[in-house]
């Protein structure tokens, strides 16, 4: 296992400027070549503690970014026009992707992935649904399914 210094954060891994160990292939065949994470040198050292204020500085900034999603999100109540029986089933369903693409008409893109649905909603009603914006920051958005 190689020890490696990463230039970015990394959700799995680690934060930008810390000393990992991962696997020799995820290393050589992700990590190095995307340049997300550089071997660990005496060099490499020295160039990290070169660029330490600017990553604290990107670090803030993530997170004053994610703390401003996280608030427009928890302030929205998210309602989707869908095509239902009269029993409340829906003819599909709400996915993740459906509720990502509602969330970029109201000017917050967030991708899919990020949208914490276990799964995909086939009834109309009221829901909460938890988006992981930042490590940090998970808001809740209200979502209200409704017959068109």
């Amino acid at each position: 296992m190689p020890k490696l210094i990463l230039l970015q954060d990394m959700e799995d891994i680690g934060n930008a400027g810390d000393i990992v160990n991962v696997a020799d292939g995820y290393a050589r065949n992700y990590l190095i070549p995307k340049g997300y994470a550089i071997k660990e040198s005496k060099a490499a050292l020295r160039q990290l503690a070169a660029r330490k204020e600017k990553i604290e500085a990107q670090r803030k900034s993530d997170t004053d970014k994610a703390a401003q999603i996280s608030e427009k999100i928890a302030a929205l109540e998210l309602v989707i026009d869908m095509q239902a029986s009269d029993d409340k089933q829906l003819f599909g369903s709400v996915s993740s992707s459906t509720i990502s693409s509602e969330l970029a008409k109201h000017g917050i893109e967030m991708e899919a992935r990020r949208i914490l649905l276990e799964h995909p909603i086939k009834e109309t009603g009221e829901y909460t649904v938890k988006i992981k914006v930042h490590k940090d920051f998970v808001p809740e958005l209200k979502l209200k399914i409704q017959k068109a």
